[in-house]
């Protein structure tokens, strides 16, 4: 009976092992969560150097998970926002970078876990998050909790 407790656990914590690898989120998210999150914390600095990363994964993959349109847009995007070093800059060219990269989201699955469309309605843009939890990027700590979750791509 020990033993068919024991095959049972291993097989329970062999599974959520299995079901956590296949949660995985792409490394392209994942530096657009980061360019993000700079912007969020009012950080033009962190924005530079996350948007010049975010450029490095970009030019690293296939084509078969990025079009050249799409890689174009995302790379002239990433790249505005690198090159800027005022913060409301940035967050000008972070609303084209959104909307090129939602269009990627819609299509290509990026994350086993759900990506949130959020919207500010003073700028009437939007950004894509890892959680419902609003924290605006448009505005940071001055307004960090306008806005509100659109649609939910899973």
């Amino acid at each position: 009976m020990k033993k068919i407790i024991l095959l049972v656990a291993f097989i329970a914590a062999f599974g959520q092992f299995g079901f956590a690898l296949s949660h995985d989120t792409s490394p392209l998210l994942e530096k657009y969560y980061a360019v993000k999150n700079a912007l969020t914390s009012d950080n033009a600095e962190l924005a530079v150097t996350a948007a010049t990363e975010f450029s490095k994964v970009v030019n690293a993959t296939a084509a078969s998970v990025l079009s050249d349109e799409s890689r174009a847009a995302l790379l002239k995007d990433a790249g505005n926002i690198a090159q800027a070093k005022d913060i409301k800059k940035q967050r000008e060219y972070f609303k084209a970078f959104s909307d090129h990269f939602s269009q990627l989201a819609k299509t290509t699955s990026l994350s086993g876990d759900p990506i949130y469309i959020a919207y500010c309605p003073m700028v009437k843009a939007n950004w894509l998050s890892s959680s419902p939890t609003i924290k605006n990027p448009y505005y940071g700590k001055a307004m960090l909790t306008c806005g509100k979750v659109v649609e939910t791509l899973k």
